[in-house]
């Protein structure tokens, strides 16, 4: 109790209460204005239905974005002091952090999905699977019912883009809890936990290859409200997926190439992009068996498994290798589901999505205002030039980075970074994939508040019921206005200069008397 006490009274336990109160804040105000379900038997037996209209929707959106905003402050000043930046001296452990993240998730399990709608989706999915439909036939349309009625209309008819077992894992949930949106909702949540979990042991251990700082890459990478408040609170399968993608490549890096490969394959029957990772791995392991033999050599053995074979053998050795172990998890993870390959070609349904985050969409809008044409007329060519470069950039990252462990993770970090500019469609939350992987390098102080300028920007464009601020001006500039006071709050306390004002509004001044 002594050192819990001692804990809140310093400042990181004040910023941990900080972010603490902002939790709470968001998920109070989700009942109200989150991305709730269409009809709530719950607000309506507690009568508190008002919270979804008029003045109650409002006060709820304000207290939504009031406790994003602590957040973000609480925030920002653990990594003060993670950094030891604005005149205090670095003290957080590894360990405080890593309760903070507990701390500030826990009211967040009890949420309204926010920011999002794809919880639902998810629901809907696994049921058509528990219901005995193909997800990969047949969108949630098909499973008339309580968790149909609240997908987003635009995913009503979309197949899954989801791995086999992400469906299997929504099936079990849909088994246990029914049509029980509730249940079903904090039951998902539990099950990206294990995601959580491997994110905060993989991304400090990460540093150990890269060059970062454990405290640093944890706070940057796990306890960033962008990826708390997005991947939990909105419950995306992006929890899962990078979690199990930073074990895999700390795996490999530690030598347990075999099991590295098996994480990734398990990482990508969640979600595709994962997949991204598996070649770069491929070049970490060559390295590996470069060394191997050369230090057999150095210590005098002259054996056949000493002796280096021709690049192009050895790399089709472990490729092949690779590409085994990944296939025999994938397919027993697509025949324990009973479902083949068709998860592929749903992956196009992103193509739905347009917003201002992706350069194609940048491309198109562009050319709307230099040309009469409109943005249907466009798009179409902007995504197939942007599809066509991001493919040139996939293969000339994959063979420039392929020297080194730091170039190979390296190198899977641009790759995201790319497919996230490059691809048709993008949110907020995919930049947790690359940003987990920057993390464990060692980053200047100006990289860290590009980044955090970054994740403000993005963790505020977006509405808590899932909606796009994109094309609202005012939205977007107070984002930006938010994101540069936070990127400048991490290196000075007051970067506005506000308590001083306040200071010489609030002292007297003092008049010498005359004699």
């Amino acid at each position: 109790m002594r050192v819990a006490a001692d804990f809140l009274r310093s400042p990181e336990g004040h910023a941990a209460l900080l972010g603490l109160a902002g939790a709470v804040m968001i998920t109070f105000g989700g009942f109200g204005a989150g991305s709730v379900r269409k009809r709530d038997p719950l607000l309506e037996a507690a009568h508190l239905s008002w919270l979804r209209f008029g003045h109650g929707y409002a006060l709820s959106t304000i207290l939504i974005w009031i406790g994003v905003l602590l957040m973000i402050t609480g925030w920002v000043r653990l990594g003060r002091l993670t950094l030891g930046t604005g005149g205090v001296r670095s003290s957080v452990t590894l360990n405080e952090l890593r309760a903070i993240v507990g701390i500030w998730i826990f009211p967040l399990l009890f949420a309204v999905p926010m920011f999002s709608r794809d919880a639902y989706s998810y629901l809907a999915q696994g049921a058509l699977l528990r219901d005995g439909f193909d997800p990969y036939q047949v969108g949630p349309v098909a499973n008339p019912g309580v968790l149909l009625d609240n997908v987003s209309p635009v995913w009503t008819t979309t197949t899954a883009p989801y791995g086999p077992i992400f469906l299997l894992l929504g099936r079990a949930i849909t088994m246990l809890t029914g049509d029980n949106v509730v249940t079903g909702t904090i039951a998902l949540r539990l099950v990206m936990l294990p995601g959580l979990a491997l994110m905060m042991w993989a991304v400090p251990y990460l540093t150990k290859h890269l060059g970062g700082k454990p405290t640093v890459a944890l706070w940057l990478a796990v306890l960033n409200p962008l990826v708390l408040i997005h991947l939990i609170g909105g419950v995306h399968n992006e929890m899962l997926m990078v979690g199990l993608l930073c074990a895999a490549i700390a795996l490999v890096l530690e030598r347990h190439h075999v099991a590295g490969i098996v994480v990734v394959a398990i990482g990508v029957a969640i979600k595709a992009t994962a997949g991204v990772a598996l070649p770069f791995l491929v070049w970490i392991w060559m390295i590996h068996e470069r060394e191997r033999r050369a230090a057999q050599r150095a210590a005098g053995d002259d054996s056949e498994s000493a002796e280096l074979p021709h690049p192009t053998l050895m790399f089709a050795k472990i490729a092949g290798l690779g590409l085994g172990v990944f296939a025999v998890v994938f397919v027993a993870a697509s025949a324990l589901a009973g479902v083949g390959i068709g998860w592929l070609t749903a992956l196009s349904g992103s193509k739905k999505i347009i917003n201002w985050l992706s350069l194609p969409t940048v491309m198109a809008h562009a050319l709307t205002w230099i040309s009469p044409l409109q943005i249907g007329q466009v798009l179409d060519i902007t995504r197939l030039l942007c599809m066509l470069a991001l493919v040139a950039v996939l293969a000339w990252t994959w063979w420039r980075f392929k020297d080194s462990e730091r170039e190979a993770v390296a190198g899977i970090m641009i790759a995201f970074v790319a497919i996230v500019i490059l691809s048709p469609a993008a949110l907020p939350w995919y930049y947790s994939w690359p940003l987990a992987l920057a993390a464990g390098f060692a980053l200047s102080l100006g990289t860290l508040q590009v980044l955090v300028g970054l994740c403000t920007w993005l963790m505020l464009v977006f509405q808590p019921d899932g909606s796009i601020g994109l094309y609202n001006f005012w939205h977007v500039a107070l984002a930006v206005f938010a994101a540069v006071v936070a990127a400048l709050s991490l290196r000075t306390v007051d970067p506005l200069r506000l308590r001083s004002t306040r200071s010489a509004v609030t002292t007297p001044t003092v008049v010498p008397a005359h004699t």
